[in-house]
């Protein structure tokens, strides 16, 4: 019998976890450690601060899920991690040992790196995680009884880039429904070399339908640019060239603003030889296994992938949901064969599958590999990619509460593909 712990309980965390069941066997126990009791569908956190959601539309209670399934359920944040002894120390002071482990726990946000940014002691608002996104929605409403000037982007080493698209062209929606979008200068603030370059050197021609999407909606912005600090109603931001010389410099005011912060990796890893990177990222090989600790899997955004190319700031690789889905599916059968004294053999496939809603419609993008140069490099938009959006959300909550782990982003993929096929 083995002792299998999964920490963390997002996209990647169950889906991992309910994979493993299928993957392991009979007699060796899965168990799920989060720091929160339940599973947020943060995809849908864009629609939550502007109110379209709440929060028990895209939560889900964990326990009695869980527990249907036959899998161990631990609401307790990991504060220590020692992998030489493979022993997970708990926040209430439980300690938990296990024979295998899958770190999922997403990223912790660095919004202390940049001076007055984020939620909590800054002045910027969030949408990366469900309490976040609630908070930011009462502050919408105040700030559309009373609008004015929008500050919404990605800072410096940010490493998802989709959420402030959609953000800005959910926002964009939003006050056009309210008939006050007339009253709202927009600025798009991005540490990308251009827009659409989304960590990935751009997909098919995001580029260029994006900054179609921004002249249609009469959103500036501003590429290249480093957020230096921020103030009450006020960023002050540099663009930056290659080399690191500073060519311009704007001070932007702003009533209501949303700046996706840096990534880093959760403290219980920072700083263990040869499981992370300087940024705490879970370093893993082609079998999602970190090398030092082969009994420690990792998948999703707390893993270490280095950038695609040098750019003027630091541009994070995504971990799109496509990813994600390939190194869940990877891990659960590695750990399978080696329950069964088997090689690992399972290799994730990291192609990039993206819907990117705007409220009204939205631009989608499919990347094989992720990374160029690639075999399939397409993108397209419509109001299709809307309500094929919010068809992902109720299907993967559907998904979560049934305990089910079809790859969604993988079949996705192959329906366009074969209707590019069709089309050409």
């Amino acid at each position: 019998m083995a002792e299998i712990i999964v920490i963390g309980a997002g996209i990647g965390g169950l889906p991992a976890a309910y994979d493993l069941k299928k993957q392991c066997r009979a007699e060796d126990n899965i168990t799920v450690i989060s720091n929160t009791p339940y599973f947020q569908f943060t995809p849908s956190n864009p629609w939550a601060a502007v109110g379209w959601r709440k929060r028990e539309d895209i939560t889900i209670d964990l326990a009695p899920v869980l527990k249907k399934q036959g899998i161990g359920f631990i609401a307790d944040p990991v504060v220590k991690f020692d992998p030489e002894n493979s022993t997970i120390t708990l926040k209430s002071g439980r300690e938990v040992k296990y024979d295998y482990v899958v770190i999922a726990t997403g990223p912790e946000l660095a919004f202390d790196e940049i001076e007055g940014l984020g939620p909590h002691t800054g002045y910027t608002k969030s949408i990366c995680d469900i309490n976040h996104a609630i908070v930011a929605s009462a502050e919408w409403e105040e700030f559309c009884r009373d609008p004015g000037p929008i500050v919404v982007g990605a800072v410096q080493g940010a490493s998802c880039y989709g959420p402030a698209y959609e953000f800005a062209m959910i926002m964009d929606t939003d006050l056009r429904k309210r008939k006050i979008r007339d009253k709202v200068p927009m600025t798009f603030v991005t540490a990308e070399p251009y827009i659409g370059h989304l960590g990935l050197g751009g997909v098919g021609d995001t580029k260029g339908l994006l900054e179609h999407e921004m002249r249609q909606r009469h959103i500036n912005w501003l590429t290249n640019a480093r957020t230096d600090k921020v103030e009450d109603g006020k960023m002050f931001v540099s663009e930056v060239a290659m080399g690191g010389d500073v060519v311009a410099s704007h001070e932007l005011d702003f009533k209501f603003s949303m700046m996706l912060p840096a990534f880093r990796g959760i403290p219980p890893f920072m700083g263990i030889d040869g499981l992370v990177n300087p940024r705490g990222f879970i370093t893993v090989n082609k079998h999602q296994q970190n090398e030092k600790y082969p009994n420690v899997f990792a998948v999703g955004v707390c893993i270490a992938i280095a950038p695609l190319e040098a750019t003027a700031l630091p541009v994070g690789v995504p971990k799109t949901g496509y990813m994600i889905e390939s190194m869940v599916a990877a891990a659960a059968g590695n750990i399978g064969q080696i329950l069964r004294n088997q090689p690992p053999t399972h290799e994730p496939t990291w192609n990039a599958f993206c819907l990117a809603d705007f409220g009204d419609k939205g631009v989608a993008f499919l990347a094989q590999p992720q990374n160029p140069p690639r075999n399939k490099n397409w993108a397209s938009e419509g109001k299709w990619v809307h309500w094929a959006k919010i068809g992902f959300e109720k299907y993967f909550m559907r998904k979560i509460r049934k305990g089910q782990s079809e790859p969604f982003f993988e079949k996705s993929a192959m329906k366009i593909i074969n209707m590019s096929r069709l089309r050409d």
